[in-house]
């Protein structure tokens, strides 16, 4: 097979799809590699790397989407990209189409196959390819956080772990998953007085004895959320529904009750936000300030850190890769119901529930179109 990997184009985005030892492993099992130049410059990835691994460097975006049989990217196709792209080729990359609906109609129109990571799931029912840029996304959560928390970027003027003889702040982690378990982690590291709401009695549990007494463990009732929301120095947005929007568990209300200059970070804004405050961000321009509290909604958190980013995505994507690859789209899926949950879209329909719900469209069963 023929995989493509382009650079990627969203602001400030410097992961790449593939890296040269994904490539090499690739042209290990007899497939072929199209990678457009400059495409791991930015995080020490050469041209040269590509090469001696085997694989062929094209100089435009254009070409490696004319002639890549699979595409394999980062982040979702940009508009530009998805011109591109055409029926019988498959895409492979973060799709977060629940809260696109522009992005899931330009992949319609296409004809393409678009399998997402994000709902790619595994035996234990965890989500193999969203973990690593989870685990990331959560620890940087707190390091942004702190960060905003100072009085030059709008915040309170905090120091988030205090000084002997002066309080913590206070952390409040919205979802006990990934991200959230990451936050918790990385903020209980740098003192802070960490809280984690949950509604899953189980998963509060498992953090509990994980954490022991340092981690206050709540249940996620409306009251709970609005006392300990408007108690928060740092508050993050950590939900996840897997392939369906985020439901908006911050009301407008509720962030105007917040403490003045408290920050919030959502890191569930790829799939809407927690907030109906929350709207998406860059790098370019991470944080605004709403009801005087600093909101941080950067939809690729994990790009700030490319490098970690991109070998620790790598690690988890190579297998479905090269099944994908070995033997060749329809047989993986049908082989694998694990990486059947990933398909979203294909010939112009939509095979995942959550997205066909979130988008009001209709919804075509994967085992139906495999067929």
């Amino acid at each position: 097979m023929l995989l493509g990997v382009p650079r990627e184009i969203k602001v400030h985005e410097y992961r790449v799809g593939m890296t040269p030892s994904s490539v090499r492993e690739l042209t290990h099992h007899g497939h072929r590699a199209l990678v457009q130049s400059g495409a791991g410059e930015a995080i020490g990835l050469s041209d040269e790397n590509y090469r001696a691994a085997g694989a062929e460097i094209v100089v435009s975006a254009a070409e490696v989407f004319a002639r890549a049989d699979l595409i394999v990217k980062v982040k979702e196709p940009q508009a530009a990209e998805c011109a591109l792209l055409r029926q019988g080729q498959t895409l492979f990359t973060y799709l977060h189409l629940a809260a696109d609906a522009a992005q899931t109609q330009a992949l319609i129109t296409s004809g393409c196959t678009g399998i997402a990571y994000e709902t790619v799931t595994d035996a234990n029912g965890g989500l193999p390819l969203l973990a690593p840029m989870s685990e990331v996304a959560g620890r940087m959560a707190i390091q942004a956080g702190a960060h905003c928390l100072e009085m030059e970027q709008g915040g309170r003027g905090m120091l988030l772990g205090g000084v002997p003889g002066v309080q913590a702040g206070k952390v409040v982690i919205i979802g006990g998953g990934v991200v959230g378990t990451n936050a918790a982690r990385m903020a209980m590291g740098l003192e802070a007085a960490v809280t984690v709401l949950d509604k899953s009695l189980h998963r509060l549990q498992q953090l509990d004895m994980q954490f022991g007494p340092t981690l206050n463990t709540i249940f996620a009732t409306v009251d709970a959320l609005e006392n300990y929301v408007l108690d928060a120095d740092l508050l993050v947005g950590a939900v996840l529904v897997p392939g369906a929007a985020t439901p908006r568990l911050i009301t407008d209300k509720m962030v105007r009750s917040m403490k003045r200059g408290s920050v919030f970070v959502d890191v569930s804004i790829d799939q809407g936000g927690t907030s109906e405050t929350s709207r998406p961000t860059t790098h370019a321009a991470p944080t605004y300030k709403m009801h005087d509290v600093v909101h941080y909604c950067v939809t690729n958190m994990p790009g700030a850190v490319a490098r970690t980013s991109t070998f620790a995505l790598n690690n988890a994507t190579l297998p479905f890769i090269l099944a994908l690859a070995d033997h060749g789209v329809f047989e993986a899926l049908r082989r694998d119901p694990h990486l059947r949950a990933g398909l979203n879209v294909h010939a112009g329909k939509i095979a995942h529930p959550a997205v066909a719900a979130a988008v009001n469209a209709p919804y075509v069963p994967a085992e139906e179109i495999l067929q």
